[in-house]
């Protein structure tokens, strides 16, 4: 059974950790009401996040073309209690990178992102007012046969209810988790430069409102 369950989990590194193809949305999530974070049981076992093999890939579009990049995990734990999964992690904004370009163009790129370029500061993250988002589990579900992770995205100050499949598995004192590829709507927390809901003409560089994400996460036992 352990076999299988690494097996299982080894597989889905290799089919979702890849980038998906422009204007194929993946996994779409409508952000919700921000739910209850649930007790830790004192029988759970924690886990905590390591930094180091943690990490959130990220993909945005517009009609020209895509931009893809990574962000780091700064910190946060995870506890495991039979099927119930609780945690935390805070996500570091001033880590943005760009993947896809190099030299001034990637400089360029993640510092508009960022917010540290003069005058774009509240286009995209902010991120010398909001350096770190985080996000809490509510809940994990078995939904159509798949694990669904819900939980509460913090992002800029805003805090909305997604969910996600998963796929995590536990050997030894070690954690494993890695998200399918999945698409939010960026407006929901602020962030609308660019937006298709603001501007219209596409040849003044509408960018998608779609942000794909995948998160994968490492933890040993604390």
């Amino acid at each position: 059974m352990k076999k299988q369950i690494v097996n299982s989990l080894a597989i889905a590194l290799l089919v979702f950790g890849a980038f998906s193809c422009k204007g194929d949305k993946k996994n779409e999530t409508e952000g919700s009401a921000a739910k209850e974070v649930p007790t830790v049981a004192t029988t759970a076992a924690k886990f905590k996040i390591d930094t180091a093999a943690s990490k959130i890939t990220w993909l945005g579009s517009k009609p020209t073309g895509t931009h893809t990049g990574t962000i780091n995990i700064e910190s946060g734990a995870v506890q495991v209690a039979g099927e119930a999964i609780t945690g935390t992690f805070l996500i570091d904004m001033k880590s943005i990178s760009s993947t896809d370009l190099e030299g001034d163009q990637k400089a360029g790129l993640e510092s508009h992102l960022m917010g540290t370029a003069p005058g774009k500061e509240d286009d995209f993250f902010n991120v010398t007012k909001y350096p770190t988002a985080d996000f809490a589990v509510t809940g994990v579900t078995l939904k159509e046969g798949k694990q669904m992770m819900q939980g509460n995205l913090t992002l800029k100050g805003i805090k909305k209810n997604i969910e996600f499949p998963v796929k995590y598995a536990i050997i030894g004192d070690t954690m494993e988790l890695m998200s399918e590829t999945f698409t939010i709507d960026r407006t929901q927390w602020g962030i609308q430069f660019m937006s298709k809901s603001i501007v219209d003409d596409i040849k003044n560089g509408v960018i998608s409102d779609d942000m794909e994400l995948t998160i994968r996460l490492k933890a040993t036992k604390a």
